[in-house]
């Protein structure tokens, strides 16, 4: 805020009125969110006019400007922008007016390392990067086709898009040592959170090759599916190639190869055409990817020759124990539900008793303004028999439930075995028949059976009003589950959903009572006031991997006999509950991966956000003072370098815990990344209330930690930050508190220094 005050008495005739690059960069998030005015000029350095994408210079300062409308620039040119501010992952521009008042050189890039654009030094400005291609590959973006280099430095990944749809460009390109030249920008989430690195790269010009890989890698010797861990080394990050028939193809995404009994699965980044059906080799990078073995960025050649896959005809059971995972395969089931998504055709099916998925990815065409063709519409009821790839959430061959799901290759791969049974409507329009040619028969007897005709004329009625009260029972019976469907879709709360099941079995069921016993919750429904009187019908209600997920109960007359209605009502209710607890589990631990940290289980930096802000509106309406401490890790680098990731993610788990018991009930301890924490410190009564608790979390490191069998010595520097003396808003606090760390390790380091000197 001091900065932007400075700025301020030197601007031009409007107040806030902001003039240069370098003042825009330099606001906060939540400054820029003000949407102050701008009247600035600056270069060009990267324009995407199919995306709206432009990026500017002046210095070395470099911000990204979104413009209004269809704007045509080229790097050099000098652009005068009007508009206001805007927070996007850096403050932005969304420029009302872009004008070209002449043409120049580009700014001189700067050389740049990982740890520098992942701590976003360079954000915005024109870099050289030095890196190794691990994939050069042909992607779509906003339905334009450009290319990816997906590179690796010493430290970590880097990401290069090119503005060129020519693949011959990308031969030889692999595992070559290249200088890429282009605009740093991040990749970041929904939430705005970094997920990587990328530089945006106008031309192949801008990508020069160093030195070109010493061995071709489609000349590599072929490796067996089996056995791609056998020479991997990650100190040299092996490639491999490997052979077999394409049997699963999903452009940009993944692909599956086949071969004998083994199958792996292949993420590529490409969307070059291949044919599912032919033998194709690939070349990547083994890794155990979400617990699976996968070859990761990795090209596939199609070798133009067909070599299908017969699928194999497998059960349920077979399935879930993941013994065919990435095999294709061939399965029978009961359709319950059919789902269209933006994303994917979803089928639930019923095998034995067991709900599982067949699902097909709408193809990469379909993106943007492309229209998709119709779902392939199979009637509830019907038995089908999918075809296509086995993919799990988990694959413990110890577990005989792991949850899987079917893969489509196309809408064909589900074919109709037994139709669903016929509507009791035939039936109705075969007695109307009958009733007429009764009427014409009778016409021609009437004077001889006119008491008999009428006799049976109202029979006949009395049966076509009961069929058609049953008709109508069964159309109003689909529109409830048609609606409790979408209900599940639409997040509805599961009470309310629950509460539609049990009224629909009951309504099914001519009004008997029905209710819910969800495990760990609530009682939903109606359950009679007596039950000593009553005949109560159960049933589980299970979960795809057989967890038991509740139980649904219906009280009957004691005097009713059991009939098979009562038991398919049940059924149906107890399917449509499975799917709805399912769902809303699922919706519920996406919560909880957005507000928690995956491996310390404490908050990750998103909470820790929302709760700073929360705090500070508390401090400001009780005119209060509270703390927050940052921890940085020293040397965790050297804990995954000399003992490998498993060790430094044990070690940080250790290292949580013992901050954690630092603390007091109300503080709050968080992950920022990596080996980067921050403890909110809510009650305080000044300084040196913060800083008492500092030393306690810097002092936890003096005993060593036990991890694996190894003996780690840990240490960490520590910052501490006071609202309101240090900042009033939740970046400047985290601002101070990591400027007081640095310092903190800083003199650490120097005073080490000084002893070794001595020492010597």
């Amino acid at each position: 805020m001091l900065a932007l005050l400075a700025w301020a008495s030197t601007a031009w005739a409007t107040p806030g009125l902001l003039t240069s690059v370098r003042a825009v960069a330099a606001l906060s998030q939540g400054e820029a969110a003000l949407g102050y005015p701008v009247d600035l000029s600056a270069t060009v350095t990267y324009f995407r006019g199919y995306e709206k994408m432009l990026f500017v210079q002046d210095g070395d300062a470099g911000i990204l400007v979104e413009p209004s409308s269809t704007i045509l620039v080229s790097p050099g040119d000098q652009v005068l922008i009007k508009g206001t501010t805007a927070a996007g992952f850096r403050p932005m521009v969304m420029a009302n007016s872009i004008a070209v008042i002449g043409h120049g050189a580009l700014p001189q890039p700067v050389s740049a390392t990982y740890d520098q654009l992942i701590h976003s030094a360079f954000d915005s400005r024109l870099v050289t990067v030095f890196a190794t291609v691990r994939d050069a590959a042909t992607v779509m973006r906003s339905g334009v086709r450009s290319t990816l280099l997906q590179m690796h430095t010493d430290v970590g990944a880097i990401d290069a898009e090119v503005d060129v749809d020519n693949p011959t460009l990308l031969s030889g390109l692999l595992d070559a040592q290249v200088l890429v030249t282009g605009v740093a920008s991040a990749r970041f989430d929904g939430k705005m959170r970094q997920t990587g690195i990328v530089v945006h790269v106008a031309s192949m010009q801008d990508v020069k090759v160093i030195r070109r890989a010493t061995t071709d890698p489609w000349s590599l010797p072929l490796t067996p599916m089996n056995g791609i861990l056998d020479n991997y080394h990650m100190a040299n990050e092996s490639r491999v190639r490997v052979r077999g028939t394409l049997t699963y193809y999903e452009p940009g995404s993944t692909a599956v190869l086949q071969s004998g009994g083994q199958s792996l699965r292949i993420l590529v980044a490409s969307i070059a055409p291949l044919h599912v059906g032919n033998l194709a080799d690939a070349t990547g990078f083994p890794e155990v990817h979400d617990g699976f073995l996968t070859l990761t960025e990795a090209e596939i050649q199609d070798l133009g020759t067909a070599a299908p896959v017969a699928p194999i005809s497998v059960s349920w059971s077979q399935l879930a124990s993941s013994n065919h995972l990435f095999d294709l395969v061939s399965v029978d089931g009961t359709v319950m539900a059919e789902v269209r998504s933006a994303a994917q055709d979803e089928y639930v099916l019923e095998a034995g008793g067991n709900l599982f998925s067949a699902t097909f990815e709408h193809p990469l065409a379909a993106d943007g303004d492309g229209v998709l063709a119709p779902m392939k519409h199979v009637t509830p009821g019907s038995t089908v028999r999918v075809t296509g790839i086995c993919f799990m959430n988990n694959s413990n061959s110890f577990h005989a439930r792991n949850s899987f799901n079917i893969q489509l290759r196309s809408p064909d791969d589900i074919a109709v075995v037994n139709a669903a049974p016929m509507m009791t409507v035939v039936n109705l329009l075969r007695v109307v028949a009958f009733l007429l040619l009764t009427v014409v028969g009778s016409s021609v007897w009437v004077w001889m059976l006119r008491r008999r005709v009428r006799a049976q004329t109202a029979e006949i009625t009395k049966q076509t009003e009961s069929e058609t009260v049953q008709e109508r029972r069964i159309v109003q019976l689909e529109q409830w589950r048609s609606r409790i469907l979408e209900e599940i879709n639409a997040s509805q709360s599961l009470s309310d959903v629950v509460e539609h099941i049990t009224e629909m079995v009951s309504f099914s069921l001519e009004g008997v009572p029905c209710w819910c016993e969800v495990v760990d919750g609530p009682v939903l429904g109606k359950p009679p006031a007596s039950k000593t009187d009553k005949r109560i019908a159960s049933r589980e209600i299970p979960s795809r991997t057989g967890i038991v997920l509740g139980h649904m109960f219906v009280a009957f007359d004691h005097k009713k006999p059991e009939v098979k209605e009562e038991e398919d009502a049940i059924v149906t209710g107890v399917r449509l509950a499975t799917l709805a607890i399912e769902t809303r589990k699922l919706y519920a631990d996406l919560v909880y991966r957005s507000e928690f940290d995956q491996l310390t289980d404490m908050y990750n930096r998103f909470t820790l956000d929302r709760l700073l802000e929360d705090q500070i509106r508390k401090a400001q309406e009780s005119s209060s003072v509270f703390g927050l401490i940052y921890v940085d890790l020293d040397e965790f680098k050297q804990v995954n370098d000399l003992y490998g990731h498993h060790v430094g993610d044990q070690y940080l788990q250790e290292v949580s815990l013992r901050m954690k018991r630092q603390l007091r009930s109300g503080d709050v301890l968080a992950r920022l990344g990596g080996d980067e924490f921050a403890a909110l410190v809510s009650v305080v009564r000044n300084r040196a209330d913060v800083e008492e608790i500092a030393q306690r979390l810097e002092r936890c490191f003096d005993a060593p930690f036990t991890v694996e069998g190894y003996v780690l010595r840990g240490a960490a520097s520590v910052g501490v930050s006071l609202y309101p003396n240090d900042g009033a808003t939740a970046d400047s606090l985290l601002s101070s508190a990591d400027a007081s760390m640095y310092t903190a390790k800083h003199t650490r380091r120097q005073s080490t220094g000084m002893r070794s000197r001595r020492g010597a």
